[in-house]
């Protein structure tokens, strides 16, 4: 039975389209039209790194009583504060359904959600096909990024990524690990960076799993 060109055409542009985590990493890509997980202690500074990347505006939804409250002087190193939306639900499953939206409007590149843990797998599919949505706009296929605690383990998403500090007395280093991807491997990989620079760069690799 032939493959349907609307399919292949989504699969091709799954291949294609892209956010790289940090700049020239072509191994830390993220697909576009598609929702990511990040989780671990610097899970926050990972989205920024993403931010950073993207163009055009992100919408930020964090619950209001969370009290990880994303600051303006904080994010300027990495991105412009006006490029920022941000949404603060005060409900729980608002949090899912403003992502959803956002998604599905394609007005945006980069959609961040703090959740306070793991979302269902059927909200994440419902994310996904908004992605999706999304991208059959004239703008280009959004980004989904889940930011949730501990080591993550959102079920259905197409990546998951743990970003911890790695400092070892002297600031400006983390490990960076692919915990989970649909097409490759679990990886680690040493990040630093020089005096000076609001981005990092991958300095190393720690371990192949």
């Amino acid at each position: 039975m032939p493959v349907p060109a609307a399919l292949m055409a989504r699969t091709a542009a799954r291949d294609t389209d892209c956010l790289h985590i940090l700049p020239e990493t072509d191994q830390h890509r993220l697909a576009l039209g598609r929702v990511h997980e990040a989780c671990g202690p610097a899970r926050h500074r990972l989205a920024l790194w993403l931010a950073a990347q993207s163009t055009g505006a992100v919408v930020w939804i964090t619950p209001d009583w969370s009290r990880d409250q994303i600051s303006a002087c904080g994010m300027m190193p990495f991105v412009d504060p006006a490029r920022l939306i941000l949404v603060q639900p005060d409900r729980a499953d608002d949090v899912l359904w403003s992502m959803e939206e956002a998604l599905r409007s394609g007005t945006v590149s980069l959609v961040v959600a703090d959740l306070p843990g793991l979302p269902a797998l059927t909200p994440v599919r419902r994310m996904h096909l908004a992605a999706e949505y999304g991208g059959t706009g004239k703008g280009g296929a959004p980004l989904g990024l889940l930011l949730t605690p501990g080591m993550g383990g959102a079920q259905g998403v197409e990546s998951r990524w743990h970003l911890a500090p790695d400092h070892q007395g002297t600031p400006g280093a983390w490990t960076l690990t692919r915990l989970r991807a649909r097409t490759a491997p679990q990886h680690a990989w040493h990040v630093t960076r020089a005096p000076h620079q609001p981005l990092p760069r991958i300095s190393g690799s720690i371990k192949a799993a």
